[in-house]
């Protein structure tokens, strides 16, 4: 490893799901990682043993993998400065507080070991997205005390604090940036003290911005998903998520849409934002609709067939380019691909058409003109849109009457819906035995 190399991580605990504000950060520190060609590592701060599980574990790592974001060590991959879950580490982390004890920087409280804070210390730091932050240890008082609070490293059970072992991990595992959330400023001074205190360097800090719901508080469970599984079980691309996501705190120029790749090439920290980002999810659904624009016919229909699937349509019933090309009739209505499968479900069944719609809404005295009008352009020796659209145009000016009229119960019929791509378009995609048992059913010929 060469002193230039850049290291940063993302430490999640395993006490539940990859969640939105866990996934931005990841997300954050994957960029630099892949923009500098530095390496992105994965550890896991698993030493609440309450609530930390190996399921949770396996769910954080199933989620970035969703999410693209794949790291260079980590638990399951190893490497040189492992192991990489702190519930592996407790010797390392005792041995340097019998360091700190031995130097009498720390002391014990029972069988907790506490460091001492010194008054008159400059703790300030160069933030690389806040700039300077002027600290003295002073600071770090007692509540309406005038008391410097010393900090416990080693808690009663033997278990590392928070603001100790990510020292300690960050020191040992060569961490060049440390990439977080603001929320975790208030903690900074306090590891520096301590990076200070077992002579280690200390590495580039960069907080990032809160990530707030549209009313501009916290974002939270009441905005909605929080977690990024959600997001995939409600038809989200992973590539959109992402491309959402790194555009909350963070300007790529005058991109808005883009890859992975385009991403890390575009990054750099110095122009991540100290304005708190806002969560709104209309912005999401612009960019996961553009995502669903570009796939290629064959992937857009793979992301779609489960939830047909779901809706228990006939999809084994239909040949695969056949379903993908009605896809792309759709021209990128539907801003997921839940929504997306629910938008062209008429192209997999006549089911779904008929529990929409009924057709009592037309009347005896209308119903003999639409049979003429339907009889007129089942009857088109070539079936392309181009041919019934003429027809259907040539017969309209020929009785007077507005396409309209005659167009939408056409829709509903054989959509049963008021929007659709043109209609002509998806009779030619239906084909002609299909349209005419459609309008048969509604006895529309």
């Amino acid at each position: 490893m060469s002193n230039s190399e850049v290291r940063v991580r993302f430490a999640p605990s395993p006490t539940g799901a990859l969640h939105i504000g866990g996934a931005h950060t990841a997300l954050f520190n994957w960029l630099w990682a892949r923009h500098t060609g530095g390496k992105f590592i994965l550890r896991i701060e698993d030493t609440d043993l309450v609530r930390s599980t190996k399921e949770y574990e396996q769910t954080i790592m199933d989620g970035m993998t969703w999410f693209g974001l794949d790291w260079d060590e980590g638990p399951d991959k190893g490497g040189d400065f492992g192991p990489y879950r702190q519930s592996e580490r407790l010797d390392i982390y005792r041995k340097y507080a019998e360091k700190l004890l031995d130097e009498g920087k720390a002391y014990k409280d029972g069988e907790a070991i506490i460091f001492k804070v010194e008054p008159g210390l400059d703790i300030s730091f160069d933030d690389m997205v806040y700039g300077r932050i002027n600290v003295m240890s002073d600071g770090l008082k007692e509540q309406n005390s005038d008391k410097l609070k010393d900090i416990v490293i080693i808690k009663s059970d033997g278990m590392p604090t928070y603001n100790y072992a990510v020292v300690i991990d960050d020191a040992l595992m060569h961490m060049t940036h440390v990439i977080r959330g603001e929320d975790h400023i208030s903690n900074t001074p306090k590891q520096i003290l301590i990076y200070r205190a077992l002579g280690f360097a200390e590495p580039q800090f960069a907080h990032l911005p809160m990530i707030l719901g549209k009313d501009k508080k916290k974002l939270s469970k009441r905005h909605g998903a929080t977690s990024v599984y959600e997001y995939r079980d409600m038809g989200y691309m992973p590539d959109s998520v992402f491309n959402f996501l790194a555009l909350l705190g963070w300007s790529a120029e005058d991109h808005e849409i883009f890859t992975r790749p385009e991403a890390a090439e575009l990054f750099e920290l110095k122009r991540v934002t100290r304005k708190p980002a806002v969560f709104d999810p209309d912005k999401l659904n612009y960019i996961n609709q553009e995502h669903l624009k570009r796939l290629e016919p064959m992937t857009r229909l793979n992301m779609i067939k489960p939830f047909w699937e779901a809706m228990g349509l006939p999809v084994k019933e239909h040949d695969d380019k056949w379903l993908a090309d009605a896809l792309t009739l759709m021209a990128g209505r539907g801003q997921t691909a839940k929504e997306m499968a629910e938008f062209a479900d008429y192209f997999v069944s006549f089911e779904p058409v008929k529990a929409r719609w009924d057709g009592k809404d037309i009347s005896d005295e209308r119903r003999g003109s639409l049979k003429e009008f339907f009889n007129a352009v089942l009857a088109v020796p070539e079936w392309t849109h181009e041919s019934l659209e003429a027809c259907a145009r040539t017969w309209v000016e020929e009785h007077g009457v507005k396409m309209k009229d005659y167009a939408m119960p056409l829709r509903f019929a054989l959509t049963g819906m008021k929007v659709s791509p043109g209609i002509f378009e998806v009779a030619v995609h239906l084909g002609r035995d299909e349209v005419r048992k459609r309008l048969e059913f509604y006895n529309l010929i």
